[in-house]
């Protein structure tokens, strides 16, 4: 499922007929930036999650997904440490 968004995305752009050169600064900065990339920045990724919030539609729609993206990746993590429960439940 992870590997298929990616594609579907891509042939999403690609049906639309949209140009490969970006016509804003903010677009050619989403095509340099990974989700690995921001995801290992997080002053990048702070500063980026908040002009999301705020001017959506100037960043484009591709950096911001990326953005959530990595907050996601970061929050969770890479999906492969299994839960520990701790060995004593706590107490109210």
């Amino acid at each position: 499922m992870k590997k298929i968004i990616p594609f579907l995305l891509a042939t999403a752009v690609t049906a639309c007929g949209q140009s490969e050169t970006p016509s804003n600064p903010a677009d050619s900065a989403a095509n340099i930036l990974t989700v690995e990339e921001l995801a290992a920045n997080p002053e990048r990724l702070k500063e980026l999650r908040q002009q999301c919030k705020t001017d959506r539609p100037k960043l484009g729609d591709v950096l911001c997904n990326r953005v959530a993206e990595a907050t996601r990746k970061r929050f969770y993590g890479d999906g492969e440490t299994p839960y520990t429960p701790p060995k004593e439940s706590p107490k109210f």
